[in-house]
């Protein structure tokens, strides 16, 4: 029924196989993550009965304030902030953000350009009631080299800046063509801000780096993290939320930015979220495998039928993100349709490109997820403007990514 043909059967087999020693690494690493969020789950003590979830204002919710300790211990900081009510990665990372700057303090971005949704919320582009800039919040960046590596000298001297007063890394690439940060480098980036200003926050945007290296950006002096739990520590789980995670008074700032200024974290009910949201953590480390061996197929994969891929599938990995230079729309949208095509949900559906909010071109998106919008299922998604790159990511298992993958190559192979 997904209509392989024997050419593209036999390139995956190959492409499996050139693989596996990748997926021995991935499995050796997932099996650390899962032991650490086992060992999180014991130390807190989880039973069921923080499962049933509270309504209304959410007061002495055990299973609500019991994650976030999980999600500290995991994270190995000092609080976090797990809740429902972010509405999306880029809504945690704003407030994560918020946080740390105060009017006429200054943002630095030591990733170059943010990705197109922040850019609404900083005030780089649009001009939109409570962005940074409409709190007279100025905002500075330091590109990539050349090489697409940062520039810590650059960086470091930026940051010397005192109105400097929170630093953003942005680990993923998003639709870019550079490659994701490893932990170690943004260590690196951490090390040198905190060496020229130390009161400055270093915050990173975890979206799609969760559980993909051995540490997490908090071990190595990060400040704040934040994400999504539609992305990797959902599990394919989790319906909606984020999270925030690192320093105590950092994390109730940010608190006090998601809900109202004494309030906090102390509200925010669960509404019977509360297993899929532990067993969505629990399940991430294995589900993040999954993902990243998907990734790694569809790189192999492409490059045996002569496309480029980026990063080369056996490179290390720090995102789940997977980059296929198609080099022409129309490729494009034939990748987008297969991957909708090998989806569980609404696989009968065509995606099209169109004006999506928040972004400068238009984009076409391929995702037949059981939860909207979540990018840890199988997806793929792509600008529409030059070098016709699409964005895979996702695959809640390894099997289907696989099939979703093979059925994109088949109609690459014949359009």
């Amino acid at each position: 029924m997904l209509e392989i043909s024997p050419e593209i059967t036999e390139l995956s087999r190959k492409a499996v196989l050139d693989a596996e020693p990748v997926f021995k690494e991935i499995d050796r690493i997932s099996e650390i993550n899962t032991a650490k969020v086992l060992n999180a789950f014991h130390k807190y003590r989880v039973s069921e009965t923080f499962f049933a979830g509270t309504t209304g204002y959410g007061y002495n919710d055990k299973g609500r304030d019991t994650l976030d300790q999980i999600y500290a211990e995991i994270f190995k900081t000092e609080a976090a902030l797990v809740r429902i009510g972010f509405v999306n990665g880029t809504h945690a990372i704003t407030a994560a953000i918020f946080s740390a700057l105060r009017p006429g303090d200054k943002l630095l971005s030591a990733t170059g350009l943010p990705y197109d949704t922040l850019q609404a919320a900083i005030g780089i582009s649009g001009d939109y009631p409570g962005s940074l800039s409409y709190y007279g919040i100025e905002y500075g960046q330091v590109d990539f080299t050349a090489e697409g590596r940062p520039d810590y000298g650059a960086i470091e001297a930026a940051a010397s800046d005192k109105k400097v007063k929170a630093v953003t890394v942005q680990r993923s690439r998003g639709y870019s063509e550079r490659d994701a940060l490893s932990v170690s480098e943004i260590g690196r980036i951490c090390e040198a801000v905190h060496r020229v200003n130390p009161g400055a926050a270093v915050i990173v945007d975890n979206c799609y780096g969760e559980f993909v290296e051995e540490t997490e950006p908090t071990e190595v002096g990060a400040d704040l993290v934040a994400g999504s739990l539609i992305k990797n520590p959902g599990g394919g789980l989790a319906p909606t939320g984020g999270y925030i995670a690192g320093k105590a008074k950092l994390v109730e700032a940010a608190a006090m930015r998601l809900t109202t200024p004494g309030i906090g974290g102390e509200c925010g009910s669960t509404l019977g979220c509360g297993r899929a949201l532990y067993q969505g953590l629990f399940m991430a480390p294995h589900t993040v495998a999954q993902a990243l061996k998907t990734a790694v197929f569809c790189a192999r994969l492409m490059n045996l039928m002569g496309f480029e891929s980026h990063p080369d599938y056996r490179s290390k990995r720090s995102d789940i993100i997977q980059t296929v230079k198609l080099n022409d729309p129309e490729l494009v949208k034939l990748f987008c349709k297969g991957i909708q095509r090998g989806a569980p949900i609404d696989s009968f559906v065509t995606p099209e490109p169109w004006d999506m909010p928040g972004y400068d071109c238009e984009v076409i998106m391929a995702a037949g997820a059981f939860i909207q919008g979540a990018s840890i299922e199988l997806s793929a998604d792509a600008p529409m403007r030059p070098p016709y790159s699409v964005f895979l990511q996702g695959g809640l298992t390894f099997e289907s990514g696989k099939l979703g993958v093979m059925r994109a190559a088949e109609l690459l192979k014949n359009g």
